[in-house]
C-alpha cells in the first residue's frame, strides 16, 4: 500500500511495537495507524525515534568524519504505543492480538485521531493538537461541573491560557467571577492588537475580538489607585455576624477581644433591626472592658479600609449570565485580598445553593495564595475553596485554579480538578505535586513537562482518553499579563540621562 511511513519488525505485543522508518516526516509524538485484520485501523502514537548504524566504535566514527571510509547505512527506528480503537459502544479498547512483523505503518488521519481520542463534541476551542491540524475542544459543562486547573512556572503562559478558556466560556454565556491579584484580565475588554499574534490567527482560524460589553472590572481599593476599574467593590457591612467580622480583620485578635465583640454584637442584634460597623464601634466604646481599646483599633482599621459599606455590590450583580466580573486587586494588601476572596466565595456558594444566581465559575489566579497547602501558609479563604471544590459540582459552581506553584496549592483542591492544563514546569516539588494528582503520570511525561516549548500544554482530562499535547491558540482579546521589558526601560532612561548630560556640557561651553 502506498503512503506508508514504515514497517513493523521484531517482537510485538498488544501494548507497543517498533518499526523501521521509511519517511523523513516521522517524528516523536506523531499519531500513526496500523491495519488490524479483526479490528480495522488502530490508532498508535510514536513515543521515541532513534537512528542506528554499523558504526560502533570511536575510530569508525572518526574515519567516517574524515572521509576515509564510505560509511554504513543509517537506519531510523521508531517505537510506538498502541492507543486503540472505538468499539460499537463507543468505548476505547486495545486489539486482543498483536500486529505482525511486516505490517505497514501510516500517518493517522484527522478523523481517526479525533474519534479515538475523544476530541469530538466539545464546544470550547483551546488550540490544536501539537503537530497536527486537529482542533482540540473541551466540554464547557464538564469544565464548570468538574473544575479545571492551569499550572505552569512563572512566564510560561498560565494567565494567557486562562484567558483563552475565559474567552470560550464567555462565548457560551457562562457567568464568571475572576479573582485578579495583578490586574491582568481587564485588558480582555479590548481586541488583540499584537502584530505577531495577529499574523498567527490564520493558523488557528480566529479573529480579534474584545469583550467590553461583557466584562465589568471592580476594585476593592479606589479609583485613584485603580483608575481603569468600572466600579468599586464593597462588602455588605450591615448586620455582620461576629464570626464574619473576625474573618474580615487581618490582624489576629485576642480571646478577650473576640469575647467582647460577640457580647457587643449579640446585644445590638437583640436591640436594633439594623446596624453597621460604626454602630459596633460606638457600642464597644461604651464598654468598660479593658480589651475594648485593641478591639476598637481593629474595627477602625476595617472601617477605614473602605471595603465594608451600607451600599454594597450584590452577589447577583457579580455573577450574571454571559458576563465576567473581574475583581482587580491592584493596591489591596495580601491579607485583605484573602479576606475578600473568602467573603465572595462563601456568598456565591450560598447564593448558588439557594438558586439565587445562575450556574457559573470562579476563576482564582495565584491560587496558592488563597488555598495554600498545609505547611506553606494560612488563608481564611482555604476552607470555602475546598468546600466548592468538593461540593460545587452538585450546585453548578465550578472552579478554575491558576497557579505557578502547584506544590503550594491545597492538594485536596487540585485533586478535584478533573481537567488539568499543564504548561512548562521545572521545579521538582511542583512536578511531584502534579504527578500525585494525575493518574497514569509517567516519568516520560514528567520529562516532557520540563521541556515544553512556549504555548504548548499537556492536557489531561477525564473525558479525553489519554494525555495529549496542545498548541494553545492565540487569544482573540488583548493579553494584559506580559512582563515589562527591564532592559529596554533602562536603555530609555539611559538615553534620557545622556541627553541631560549633553545639555549640561553645552551650558558649560
Amino acid at each position: 500500500m502506498r503512503g506508508s511511513v514504515g514497517v513493523i519488525f521484531g517482537e510485538t505485543n498488544t501494548r507497543e511495537f517498533r518499526f523501521v522508518v521509511s519517511s523523513p516526516e516521522v517524528k516523536k509524538g506523531d499519531y500513526v495507524k496500523v491495519w488490524h485484520p479483526q479490528d480495522g485501523w488502530v490508532l498508535c502514537q510514536i513515543i521515541s525515534v532513534k537512528k542506528t548504524s554499523e558504526i560502533s566504535s570511536p575510530d569508525d566514527a572518526i574515519e567516517l568524519a574524515e572521509g576515509r571510509t564510505g560509511g554504513s547505512e543509517e537506519i531510523t527506528i521508531a517505537k510506538a504505543t498502541i492507543i486503540g480503537i472505538r468499539d460499537s459502544d463507543g468505548l476505547l479498547r486495545a486489539p486482543k492480538t498483536p500486529f505482525s512483523p511486516g505490517d505497514r505503518v501510516f500517518l493517522a488521519n484527522e478523523s481517526l485521531i479525533q474519534e479515538t481520542l475523544g476530541l469530538k463534541g466539545g464546544d470550547a476551542y483551546i488550540g490544536l493538537l501539537e503537530g497536527h491540524d486537529v482542533k482540540v475542544y473541551l466540554d464547557v459543562n464538564q469544565l464548570v461541573q468538574k473544575h479545571v486547573s492551569i499550572l505552569a512556572r512563572t512566564g510560561s503562559g498560565k494567565s494567557y491560557t486562562a484567558g483563552v478558556l475565559i474567552e470560550e466560556l464567555l462565548e457560551k454565556n457562562v457567568p464568571l467571577l475572576i479573582i485578579d491579584p495583578h490586574g491582568e484580565y481587564s485588558s480582555m475588554k479590548y481586541p488583540n492588537s499584537n502584530p505577531e499574534e495577529l499574523e498567527k490567527m490564520v493558523k488557528y482560524g480566529i479573529s480579534p475580538r474584545g469583550y467590553a460589553e461583557r466584562i465589568v472590572v471592580y476594585t476593592p481599593a479606589n479609583f485613584a489607585v485603580n483608575p481603569n476599574a468600572d466600579r468599586l467593590l464593597r462588602i455588605d457591612g450591615r448586620n455582620l455576624h461576629p464570626k464574619d467580622l473576625i474573618e474580615m480583620i487581618p490582624a489576629k485578635m485576642s480571646a478577650p477581644q473576640e469575647e467582647l465583640l460577640y457580647e457587643v454584637v449579640t446585644k445590638l442584634r437583640n436591640e436594633v433591626e439594623s446596624y453597621d460597623i460604626h454602630d459596633i464601634i460606638l457600642a464597644v466604646e461604651k464598654s468598660k472592658n479593658k480589651a475594648k481599646w485593641g478591639l476598637i483599633a481593629h474595627l477602625e482599621a476595617l472601617r477605614d479600609s473602605g471595603i465594608v459599606s451600607s451600599e454594597p455590590v450584590s452577589i447577583g450583580e457579580l455573577l450574571r449570565r454571559g458576563a465576567a466580573s473581574v475583581i482587580d486587586m491592584t493596591g489591596v494588601s495580601p491579607e485583605m485580598q484573602k479576606i475578600i476572596v473568602a467573603y465572595l466565595c462563601r456568598e456565591i456558594f450560598e447564593a448558588r445553593k439557594r438558586n439565587r444566581v445562575p450556574p457559573g465559575m470562579i476563576v482564582i489566579e495565584e491560587a496558592h495564595n488563597f488555598c495554600p497547602e498545609r505547611g506553606y501558609d494560612r488563608s481564611p479563604s482555604t476552607e470555602i475553596i475546598r468546600t466548592i471544590a468538593s461540593e460545587g459540582r452538585k450546585f453548578g459552581l465550578g472552579l478554575m485554579i491558576v497557579s505557578q506553584r502547584p506544590a503550594r496549592v491545597d492538594k485536596n483542591v487540585l485533586s478535584q480538578c478533573n481537567t488539568q492544563i499543564i504548561l512548562k514546569v521545572t521545579n521538582p516539588n511542583d512536578i511531584r505535586a502534579i504527578s500525585k494528582g494525575l493518574e497514569g503520570m509517567s516519568s516520560e511525561l514528567e520529562d516532557e513537562i520540563k521541556r515544553l516549548p512556549p504555548g504548548v500544554a499537556l492536557l489531561v482530562s477525564t473525558y479525553i482518553e489519554r494525555p495529549i499535547f496542545v498548541d494553545v491558540r492565540i487569544r482573540r482579546s488583548l493579553h494584559g499579563g506580559a512582563s515589562p521589558s527591564i532592559i529596554s526601560g533602562e536603555r530609555r532612561r539611559g538615553e534620557r540621562d545622556e541627553s541631560i548630560i549633553e545639555k549640561i556640557f553645552r551650558r558649560r561651553k
